[in-house]
């Protein structure tokens, strides 16, 4: 059987960089989200190729609805990344348990019925099931470090880890969790996370911006994160490991500099907080490689510079509603 991808999450930044490389390939994807508007797919495919894909409207804590999503399109593989992010979780925890914790025990749960044509799951964790820096060791964290999580964001995101640990344990569900840290590209405008790439689009659309955090921290371009779950879903690792993600390792100066040179007309009017979120900035993603293949990452310099042309182009097709990406 011919692989088939369901996208959890698809209208989300990743879930839309996920589709683009499916389809970019030829891989059939089905995309399973709420009802709304596919304004990151349209940022960044064109309308033929979003065509190619077969949307079902349904909610990660239906379980009858995606048990029915799966089923019926034959689908191989689940992509999971359907979820509140911190400040949403922060404002409303019950809501962010039932969407973040409920839901992914669903995904599973779909998973183990369905276990003779899912071969596995991917799913995004969090960088948020860390501690801050002070509490480890100098140097890139081990994706075994001791998990401290400071929000009810990272809670869930450990109560998902082991959730995959224990349904390989009982019922040899195959899964591969990944930890972002700080994603970056077109389509990541929500989360607390985020403003680094608005202000990238601040520089391409020549307006001015403060980022809301500064120090140091590991950065990804969102395709660059596509391209692991796409490989992690096919890996077929056996177990339930949770991985974190290279990248590179940039401080908000490196940030602010590397949206200067690529746009120069910008000097000046990007400028960033201080304070270092709490999280370790530097991540080791060898033992990520080493269960799935290498990823490749680009470097921060030239993700900056194409996600500013690919902003630019954007907006000279009319396909960005720049007010609405930035607030």
């Amino acid at each position: 059987m011919a692989d088939k991808f369901l996208i959890i999450g698809a209208l989300g930044c990743i879930g839309a960089w996920t589709a683009k490389r499916l389809i970019d390939e030829g891989t059939e994807v089905v995309a399973y989200d709420l009802p709304g508007d596919p304004h990151r797919l349209k940022l960044i495919m064109p309308e033929s190729d979003i065509a190619k894909i077969n949307f079902v409207e349904g909610d990660v804590t239906d379980q009858s609805g995606l048990e029915a999503a799966v089923r019926n399109n034959d689908v191989t593989h689940i992509v999971h990344l359907a979820a509140l992010q911190v400040p949403s979780v922060r404002a409303n925890p019950v809501a962010g348990m039932r969407i973040n914790v409920v839901g992914t025990t669903i995904v599973f749960e779909v998973a183990r019925a369905l276990a003779d044509q899912v071969k596995s799951v991917a799913y995004a964790s969090s960088v948020a099931v860390y501690g801050p820096a002070s509490e480890y060791p100098a140097g890139p964290i081990a994706f075994d470090a001791q998990l401290l999580p400071t929000t009810l964001y990272g809670v869930t995101k450990e109560a998902n880890e082991w959730t995959a640990k224990v349904y390989w344990q009982d019922y040899k569900v195959r899964s591969v969790g990944i930890r972002p840290a700080f994603v970056y590209g077109p389509g990541r405008d929500v989360g607390m996370t985020s403003t680094p790439t608005k202000a990238m689009l601040a520089a391409a659309s020549d307006r001015p911006y403060h980022i809301s955090f500064g120090g140091t921290g590991f950065f990804q371009h969102a395709d660059d994160v596509a391209k692991s779950l796409v490989q992690a879903a096919r890996a077929s690792v056996d177990g339930a490991p949770t991985f974190n993600l290279g990248g590179t390792r940039v401080s908000m100066t490196d940030v602010v500099d590397a949206i200067t040179a690529a746009a120069p007309e910008s000097a000046g009017s990007i400028t960033a907080e201080t304070n270092q979120l709490p999280f370790p900035d530097e991540y080791d993603g060898k033992p990520l490689d080493a269960a799935i293949g290498v990823v490749g990452w680009r470097s921060f310099a030239d993700g900056t510079r194409q996600t500013i042309d690919d902003f630019r182009r954007a907006i000279d097709e009319g396909r960005l509603d720049v007010d609405r990406a930035i607030a």
